[in-house]
């Protein structure tokens, strides 16, 4: 049979980060010790409180369906815990709890973005944004920040950027995969360019809990005076360790939150019913678990900083916010790529890391230190090793 797919299909790749995953774990599957710096997912179990509000909705029989939008007590509890930790003012029926954030934006695109439709997207970006936008129907238009400037994205820039078509911005602050923390300042200079020239500021805040001083938690959403332009898009998965869960929201102009709620009701449905009480149990809990993975993430940090910067032609900036690295390696491509690169690593060392490639940066790769100090310590001697040899030729 002839197979004919969409065009919507073809116009979108698989996940980078899934192929580098599905990739370690077949070295894995071989018997192969590998390094894994690629997920990007805390390696702390969910807390205990979660899990036991998770069981206690099964012990309830809490496994029905639910509202499309989710249960009316965690849209309430999402709008009071963004409020506290943001001081923004949000109601539940400008809240949609979402099957983990990048259903978030999927959703918000889907329902904001038409054919030919111009979104700006920040480089490094996050994988998933351009190809959302692509099955969209719209045109990613790609705007470069330097790492000289901290890879921060900047409101001049996106002012020159913006044309007639141009209908959003996506800003991901903490960054996937730099680290890069918009500073509040600049934050609110680039929605006020939004805001004069009538485009939408998507604000993907999935790593919002984790930045290091001197930067602090901030959410745009905090601008209330312009909620007609902001949609916020959070997740569970990265600040209660939650990943699995697939538990997320947006915060939205009361017209967006219907629309992403209708088109979740022709596509999931509600959210696994077990994880939105689960997710109650996070926003309702204690968060010393948050300030714990932040102290163990800032050690580990300064461990893979120092080790990465001590390697020949590697350089490396330290991150403000998430759990990555993003060292420039380009000074060892040699005429290669960093795909190529990765490849080696794998082969080689059996290192598995993201080559730049995925987030728009040739010349980079995306190092997760969300595993432990011991494998931190054996994939920087591996690293080491792997640089001082026949890689130098690559």
């Amino acid at each position: 049979m002839d197979i004919r797919l969409t065009d919507r299909i073809n116009r979108i790749e698989a996940s980078p980060t899934l192929a580098v995953a599905a990739e370690a774990e077949r070295y894995r599957a071989r018997g192969v010790d590998v390094v894994d710096f690629g997920p990007g997912e805390p390696d702390f179990p969910t807390p205990e409180h979660i899990k036991d509000a998770a069981i206690e909705a099964l012990r309830k029989n809490f496994t029905k369906y639910t509202a499309v939008a989710g249960i009316a007590p965690l849209r309430q509890a999402i709008v009071e815990w963004h409020a506290a930790q943001f001081g923004s003012v949000y109601e539940p029926p400008e809240c949609v709890v979402t099957v983990g954030g990048k259903h978030a934006i999927f959703n918000a695109v889907g329902v904001l973005i038409d054919s030919g439709d111009e979104v700006l997207i920040p480089a490094p970006y996050w994988v998933s944004f351009p190809d959302i936008v692509k099955y969209c129907g719209g045109k990613p238009v790609i705007i470069e920040t330097r790492a000289a400037d901290g890879f921060q994205l900047r409101a001049a820039q996106v002012e020159m950027a913006i044309g007639p078509r141009t209908r959003m911005l996506i800003v991901n602050s903490p960054n996937n995969p730099t680290g890069a923390v918009v500073p509040p300042e600049e934050f609110a200079r680039i929605l006020e360019v939004c805001r004069r020239r009538g485009i939408w500021l998507l604000s993907d805040e999935c790593y919002s809990h984790f930045v290091y001083e001197p930067a602090k938690p901030f959410s745009i959403g905090s601008a209330t005076e312009a909620k007609g332009n902001i949609i916020v898009v959070g997740s569970l998965s990265k600040t209660f360790a939650m990943t699995g869960w697939r538990v997320g929201y947006a915060l939205a102009p009361k017209p967006v939150a219907d629309a992403i709620a209708k088109l979740q009701s022709q596509s999931t449905s509600n959210p696994t019913s077990i994880a939105q009480y689960a997710a109650l149990g996070a926003l309702r809990g204690s968060m010393d678990s948050v300030a714990t993975m932040l102290a163990e993430y800032a050690r580990r940090r300064a461990r893979i900083i120092g080790g990465v910067c001590e390697l020949p032609g590697v350089g490396c900036s330290t991150p403000d916010g998430a759990f990555y690295i993003f060292p420039d390696v380009s000074a060892r491509l040699a005429g290669g790529d960093g795909i190529a690169l990765a490849r080696q690593l794998l082969e080689k060392s059996h290192i598995a890391v993201v080559p730049g490639e995925a987030f728009g940066a040739p010349g980079y790769i995306r190092i997760s230190y969300a595993t432990s100090m011991e494998h931190i310590e054996e994939g920087l001697r591996r690293f080491k090793q792997f640089f001082a040899g026949a890689a130098a030729a690559l």
